[in-house]
C-alpha cells in the first residue's frame, strides 16, 4: 500500500512538473523579455489558482493512465 501512495505522488509531482515547465516557459515567451525579468513570471505563474488547476489536472492524468494500465 505503501509504494502505491508514493508512486501516486511521484506520478502527479511529474505531471505537475510539467504543467508548471509549460505555463512558465508560455509567460516567458509571451512577455519577449520586455522589462519583465524571470522574478516577474515567478510571479505570475505560481498562484494558488494556477496549483489548483495543476492538480486537479494531475489528478485526473493519474486516474486515466492507471486506468489504462490496468486495461491493457
Amino acid at each position: 500500500m505503501k509504494s502505491r501512495v508514493l508512486r501516486a505522488l511521484i506520478e502527479m509531482g511529474f505531471i505537475i512538473f510539467l504543467f508548471y515547465a509549460n505555463l512558465f516557459m508560455g509567460e516567458f515567451e509571451k512577455s519577449n523579455g520586455l522589462k519583465k525579468n524571470l522574478m516577474w513570471a515567478f510571479e505570475d505563474v505560481f498562484t494558488l489558482t494556477n496549483l489548483a488547476i495543476a492538480v486537479v489536472a494531475a489528478s485526473v492524468g493519474y486516474l486515466v493512465f492507471e486506468f489504462l494500465r490496468r486495461k491493457f
